[in-house]
């Protein structure tokens, strides 16, 4: 696999979880470069270990992933996307979270990492060396996120009592998204 092949999967595999810290820059008050830095480390972690998982795992489960890894995906960002939209009615005040919760993270961790697990059983059909692929697709997600969270800063206060509504419905889209590229529906509409 080339340098070029290995970036490009890698910033690809990189987009959910981007798409996703965008919405956590919104919805969180207060965000420094250690927030940004936390929930960064958070995605690259996921993103990076789950095709060493996936690679792991190989041939044996193939097919059991790919059956049901888009349904996961959004059952959990949907789940937390409705959560995000119904708190965002209770008041204008409670908009934006002051909390970072580790188990929120690692739940949209999992769910936007679930398609770098599967791209981990396909790896494991090539003769590639695993842990540079892995380190590149942490590094790259890392770097990502960590714009991502800070890109979602600027667009949170410029939205304000709307920044939660907003973020819960990117995290929808993006399961609708996942769900689609797995099984066409939009494609089979048209």
């Amino acid at each position: 696999m080339s340098l070029a092949s290995i970036l490009l999967t890698a910033f690809a595999l990189s987009m959910d979880a981007f798409a996703v810290s965008i919405t956590k820059g919104i919805t969180l008050k207060k965000i420094n470069y250690s927030i940004a830095t936390k929930i960064a480390f958070f995605f690259g972690l996921f993103q990076g270990v789950m095709p060493l998982i996936g690679w792991s795992l190989g041939i044996k489960f193939e097919s059991y992933i790919k059956v049901f890894d888009h349904w996961i995906a959004l059952f959990l960002l949907s789940f937390i996307g409705i959560k995000m939209i119904l708190d965002a009615k209770d008041n204008d005040d409670k908009n934006t979270s002051s909390t970072l919760y580790n188990k929120e993270l690692i739940i949209l961790s999992i769910a936007t990492s679930i398609d770098a697990l599967a791209i981990g059983v396909s790896f494991a059909f090539l003769n590639i060396d695993i842990i540079p692929i892995c380190i590149a697709i942490a590094v790259i997600t890392f770097l990502m996120c960590f714009i991502g969270v800070l890109i979602g800063k600027q667009i949170g206060n410029l939205f304000k009592t709307y920044a939660q509504i907003l973020g819960g419905i990117i995290l929808i889209l993006i399961g609708l998204n996942i769900l689609n590229e797995h099984i066409g529906i939009i494609s089979s509409l048209f």
